[in-house]
């Protein structure tokens, strides 16, 4: 992906987060069922609060909600699952790496998705291989 000439828009992010998740091994794919997946421009206050984080560009993504293997029917329903893709952080990111903005989202995605699975570091780092 060439860069664009201008900054990638929210909406431009939500694409090549819904690109990602089409590569992604079908297991995996297919398992995620409807974990809704937003973009924003930057953290809110409370999550950089409560994560202990100075700066707002210190985080790229993030899923809250309760990991699929702490889950149990009987527990009383909580918050919606979801992951979030931070846009000036993950821009930010881009630019003082260098690497393809659709690698990164990928990166991001997919480990943001393995927190919804409950997932190893290792176990993303092996899914995300098997998606490049």
């Amino acid at each position: 992906m060439a860069p664009p000439d201008y900054p990638p828009t929210l909406e431009d992010l939500a694409t090549l987060a819904s690109n990602v998740i089409a590569t992604l091994p079908a297991p995996f794919r297919n398992a995620t069922g409807p974990l809704p997946i937003l973009i924003e421009e930057f953290p809110s206050e409370e999550v950089l609060k409560e994560m202990g984080l100075v700066s707002p560009f210190d985080i790229l993504g993030l899923y809250q909600g309760v990991d699929l293997r702490s889950k149990s029917t009987l527990d009383a329903p909580g918050d919606i699952d979801r992951v979030f893709l931070y846009r000036r952080p993950i821009l930010d990111y881009w630019c003082e790496t260098g690497e393809a903005l659709p690698h990164i989202v990928s990166h991001v995605l997919i480990h943001e998705i393995g927190h919804h699975f409950g997932l190893s570091d290792a176990d993303m780092a092996a899914i995300e291989a098997e998606a490049e």
